[in-house]
C-alpha cells in the first residue's frame, strides 16, 4: 500500500480513502464489517463519514455501523484514521428546529457529542464541515473548533464542499487567532467534473491542504456504464442516467470505454488511476457496497497510466485550463 502525508499535518494516509455512505442505506451491517475489515487487511486506513448517512429516519445509522465495527476490537480504531462530518439537520424527519444544523457553535458542540456517542469512540481525527454555513463566521467555528480540540474530541478540522474563497476565508481566519485551520477539503473532482482545477484544488494547495475527491466515477458515469448497459443489460441510473440523455456526453463516454477497451483496461480502476495522478490529490474517496468493488477500486492503485493514455484522457476530457488564462475572455 502506498501512502501519502495529509496536507500539512503529520498523518500518514493510505491513497484511497473508505467512504461509508452506502453502510445502511444498501449495504447491511455484516457486509459493512467485513468490507471495512478488508479495505484495513490491504492497508486503507482513512475512513470516511458523516453524521447524516443513514439518511432519512435512519440519520446515523452509518456512524452507528462503524461504532459496532470499532467495539469489535482488534486495534481497529487506533489503525484508522476517522473522519466525519457536520453540517446536515439531525432532528426527525421533517422536524427543523433553529440551532440543530449547520455550523453555529451550539450546534457543532452538539453534533460531535452525539457523533462520538454513535462512533463508540473518544475522538475524531478530521471533523469536516460538511457545507459552508453563510450564516455563521468563521471566528465563531473556529471558537468551537478550538474547544474541541482543547478537550481532545478533535485532532484535526476539514472542509467539504467549499469554493475556493471560502478555503482562504477560513484559513485566513485561522492565521489571525494563531490556528491551524483546515487540513484538508474534499471536493467533487472526477475525468468528467474539473472545475475544482479552476480554484479549489489551487486553493488547497497554496494553504496546504489535502485534496480528497468525492465521486470519482460521477455517480458510475465512468465506470463502464455503456458496456455494462451493452453486454449485461443493465441501463443506468440517477446521476449518469441524466448525463447520458446528453448526445455529446454519450459520444464523450463512448470515446472513453473504447480507449481504455484499446489499452485492456477497466474504465471505473482507470478513473481512479487518473486521480491519483492529479497535482494537489491525497486519495479519492470509494464507496464500495460489495466486497468486489473495494477489490476493484484496490486495483486502480496497482495501474501505472501511460503519458500517451494520460494525453488522450485529457483530450476525450478536457480540463478547464490553468488559472488566470481560463478566465480569459
Amino acid at each position: 500500500m502506498k501512502y501519502t502525508q495529509l496536507g500539512r499535518t503529520g498523518l500518514k494516509v493510505s491513497r484511497l480513502v473508505l467512504g461509508t455512505m452506502n453502510f445502511g442505506p444498501q449495504t447491511d451491517e455484516s457486509t459493512s464489517h467485513g468490507i471495512m475489515d478488508a479495505a484495513l487487511d490491504a492497508g486503507l486506513n482513512i475512513l470516511d463519514t458523516a453524521n447524516v448517512y443513514g439518511w432519512g429516519e435512519n440519520k446515523g445509522r452509518t456512524e452507528e455501523i462503524i461504532g459496532t465495527w470499532f467495539a469489535q476490537g482488534g486495534g481497529r480504531r487506533d489503525k484508522v484514521v476517522l473522519a466525519t462530518k457536520v453540517y446536515g439537520n439531525m432532528a426527525g424527519d421533517g422536524d427543523v428546529w433553529p440551532n440543530h444544523d449547520k455550523l453555529s457553535a451550539v450546534n457543532i458542540r452538539r453534533a460531535v457529542d452525539a457523533s462520538l456517542k454513535r462512533l463508540q469512540t473518544d475522538y475524531i481525527d478530521i471533523y469536516q464541515f460538511h457545507h459552508i454555513d453563510r450564516s455563521t463566521p468563521f471566528e465563531e467555528i473556529w471558537q468551537a473548533i478550538d474547544v474541541l480540540v482543547q478537550q481532545g474530541k478533535i485532532l484535526y478540522a476539514g472542509s467539504s464542499n467549499f469554493p475556493g474563497y471560502k478555503i482562504a476565508q477560513a484559513n485566513e481566519t485561522a492565521a489571525r487567532r494563531g490556528r491551524m485551520g483546515l487540513v484538508s477539503e474534499q471536493c467533487l473532482y472526477n475525468l468528467a467534473e474539473r472545475r475544482a482545477e479552476m480554484e479549489v484544488i489551487p486553493a488547497a494547495q497554496d494553504y496546504g491542504l489535502g485534496v480528497i475527491p468525492w465521486s470519482p466515477l460521477h455517480g458510475g458515469l465512468l465506470g463502464g456504464v455503456l458496456k455494462k448497459e451493452a453486454t449485461q443489460g443493465r441501463r443506468a441510473s440517477g446521476r449518469a442516467a441524466d448525463a447520458l440523455k446528453d448526445t455529446k456526453t454519450r459520444e464523450q463516454i463512448q470515446a472513453y470505454e473504447n480507449l481504455l477497451d484499446k489499452h485492456g483496461l477497466e474504465p471505473g480502476e482507470a478513473a481512479l488511476a487518473w486521480l491519483l495522478t492529479r497535482p494537489g490529490v491525497t486519495g479519492p474517496i470509494v464507496g464500495p457496497r460489495t466486497q468486489e468493488q473495494l477489490d476493484s477500486a484496490l486495483r486502480a492503485l496497482q495501474l501505472e497510466l501511460s503519458e500517451e493514455l494520460l494525453t488522450s484522457l485529457d483530450e476525450i476530457f478536457p480540463g478547464p485550463g490553468p488559472s488566470p488564462e481560463a478566465f480569459a475572455w
